[in-house]
């Protein structure tokens, strides 16, 4: 019997287990099929407090697993297959039933990305899903952004301040985005839309870094090459939430929703991090909302006691 397991080993699944631990709960860490989560896929990551210089995303990670097991973190490498809420808990990880009496599901979500070959070793090498933690490494070259609804039209919105020229890749002739985040986007003299087109290949030079892509039209087939140095794909997240959609409550796409504070709509299993929030999706927010379930799961122990 576990006093707290933790379902991924992101920005919040990593804070909460060090919170936990301190607080000699002793709690299991599961590590899933990317241990981890996105952070292990960025080069540098420059705005995470206490690191004027940049740090590493796969360092950062595991500076904060050394802290957490420093305090007494168990870390366990498997995937959540069920999940069954009583009193205990129960989940199947690997096809073996483990029982907890409080649970915190940090699992994260999963970007979409376009699924062309060799795309996988291009992510933080000129691939990326989040304008916000990599659009300042390129400034005044130009990028492109994949997408059309409001995310797309934020991220290239987003990235004027920095790239020298912006092109939004859109497989239709009108964006999806709500009208005003479309009209803002489109009226951006450095945004230059790319009509019914998708991206049908990576171009890279020398170093493996991206140098343009290869687009197609939608309607004559068509395809031409354009010079980017970095390609933001910005199609939507997937919560990693299929475990538990049968018995915790999600919002329509998916995300794990948060009744009070952290908790959710089952009373010891709590949610931090992408796997609730499709807002603000950062490293620092994550780690917050980690604190926070630690800290929720914690107060709830004491008072089932």
């Amino acid at each position: 019997m576990e006093n707290v397991i933790i379902v991924g080993t992101g920005c919040a699944g990593l804070t909460a287990a060090i919170y936990t631990a301190r607080a000699n709960l002793s709690p299991l860490v599961l590590e899933g099929r990317l241990p981890g989560g996105q952070l292990t896929t960025t080069t540098a990551v420059e705005n995470f407090p206490g690191f004027p210089e940049g740090v590493d995303g796969p360092e950062l990670i595991q500076r904060m697993h050394q802290q957490a097991e420093k305090f007494g973190a168990r870390f366990q490498y498997g995937v959540v297959e069920e999940f069954e809420p009583g009193a205990p808990h129960r989940l199947k990880v690997d096809g073996v039933w483990v029982e907890t009496r409080s649970l915190i599901v940090a699992s994260g979500a999963s970007p979409r990305y376009v699924g062309l070959e060799g795309e996988s070793a291009l992510i933080g090498h000129g691939v990326t899903s989040c304008a916000t933690c990599d659009g300042a490494f390129y400034r005044n070259v130009p990028v492109c952004v994949v997408g059309g609804g409001d995310s797309a039209a934020e991220e290239a919105g987003f990235l004027t301040r920095f790239a020298s020229k912006v092109y939004l890749i859109h497989r239709r002739d009108t964006l999806r985005a709500s009208k005003i985040m479309a009209d803002r986007v489109l009226a951006n003299p450095k945004v230059e839309p790319v009509w019914n087109s998708t991206v049908a290949a990576y171009l890279t030079d020398e170093a493996g870094e991206v140098r343009g892509v290869r687009i197609k039209d939608t309607k004559t087939g068509a395809e031409s090459e354009l010079a980017v140095k970095c390609v933001f794909v910005a199609i939507g997240h997937e919560p990693n939430t299929q475990a538990f959609r049968a018995h915790l409550d999600t919002d329509a796409s998916g995300y794990l929703v948060q009744k009070s504070g952290t908790a959710t709509n089952i009373p010891g299993v709590f949610a931090a991090g992408d796997v609730a929030d499709h807002v603000y999706r950062q490293a620092i927010t994550a780690a917050g909302q980690g604190c926070a379930a630690a800290i929720d799961a914690e107060r709830w122990l004491a008072a089932a006691e």
